[in-house]
């Protein structure tokens, strides 16, 4: 069946595959026994990124800038970003060239959302985030969620979210992905907290884009408050470079805000300094309890931390994005952007030099 045969409301034929392997098994009943504690859902809000289609393809995409953006406009920047990059050191020749900055050029001016550029098609794609829950807490990271072999807290770059992800409706799922799948297929928004035209756009995309696609798993720092969870991280690839995150605000952040550290010093590790001293004692008292606080972190996979009177927790976030016949959703037109489209880059001669401003 190809995608351009299905109507408006027609759902994609989902294909399950039994897991095959003992790895397969371990993540699959690691999947089902999560379905089975955590039992309600915590939604964040839409996520936003890029993806491309070759000629050829059919009805896959490939994403090529994360789907973890806040706002349309910060995806689209992005892809000009992407675009003007290329056409100045990746063009084959000038018409390749001018093929892309001519879409840079709307970028530029126009909230535009799916454009073609030197043979490819680009779109800004929307996704759900969400988490699910249990009286417990949010679902921590699961046994057999990928984890680095040993724990690297030097800094340095970690993995991209969605690299090299290629959005295929017609993939294969195993059980639990399908009965999650169906599960979450209606999922629309509801409760006075939303305005009724939001609420519109949500009913509508169930006619529109009535597929549903799961985005790899992310893990994320949230803090526990008194009405729910509040994120204090982006989504990452593993639990690890989420714990990541909280040592940063241990070991840099929060005593620097507190005024404990000088907001100016050369070291970006003070707390970490302090306490590799051989007497194990801060040299600054204050410091002491984010000293410990980093210890007990670092000591292993923790993925909960109370620290003064603040409980943080490394919570498994997910994406659902939704699919029509003509692909990926796109922005809605009540979602929100942050700021209006602008010049980002200097201008490109068509044989890919820089230009002055003027």
């Amino acid at each position: 069946m190809e995608q351009k045969d299905l109507g408006p409301r027609e759902v994609w034929p989902m294909v399950v595959q039994l897991p095959v392997g003992m790895v397969e098994a371990a993540v699959e009943a690691d999947a089902s026994d999560a379905a089975a504690r955590f039992d309600d859902l915590a939604l964040r809000g839409p996520r936003f990124g890029v993806a491309a289609q070759a000629p050829g393809e059919g009805y896959r995409w490939q994403v090529v800038v994360a789907v973890t953006a806040g706002y349309p406009q910060e995806a689209r920047d992005s892809l000009n970003s992407l675009l003007w990059s290329r056409a100045k050191d990746e063009a084959k020749d000038r018409e390749e060239r001018r093929s892309l900055l001519a879409a840079v050029a709307r970028l530029e001016s126009e909230r535009v959302d799916d454009l073609t550029a030197a043979g490819s098609r680009y779109r800004i794609i929307r996704a759900e985030e969400y988490a699910v829950t249990s009286a417990d807490g949010m679902e921590p990271p699961r046994p057999t969620d990928p984890e680095p072999l040993v724990c690297d807290w030097t800094d340095g770059p970690e993995p991209e979210v969605d690299s090299g992800l290629v959005l295929d409706p017609g993939a294969p799922v195993t059980p639990t992905q399908a009965a999650e799948r169906l599960a979450l297929r209606d999922l629309c928004y509801a409760g006075d907290r939303f305005p009724d035209a939001v609420k519109e756009d949500a009913r509508r995309a169930l006619e529109t884009h009535p597929n549903i696609l799961l985005l790899p798993a992310t893990f994320t720092l949230v803090e526990r408050t008194r009405t729910g969870w509040r994120p204090l991280s982006g989504p990452h690839v593993t639990a690890h470079t989420a714990r990541k995150s909280l040592d940063f605000s241990l070991t840099w952040y929060l005593p620097r805000r507190q005024g404990l550290l000088p907001a100016d010093a050369d070291s970006p590790l003070g707390v970490r300094a302090v306490e590799v001293e051989e007497d194990g004692d801060a040299s600054v008292p204050e410091l002491a309890p984010y000293v410990e606080a980093a210890r007990e972190l670092r000591a292993g996979r923790v993925n909960q931390l109370e620290f003064q009177g603040t409980l943080y927790e490394i919570a498994r976030t997910r994406r659902l994005l939704r699919w029509g016949p003509d692909g990926p959703e796109g922005p809605r037109p009540t979602d929100v952007n942050s700021h209006d489209p602008d010049r980002i880059h200097p201008p490109l001669s068509e044989d890919g030099a820089i230009l002055p401003e003027d």
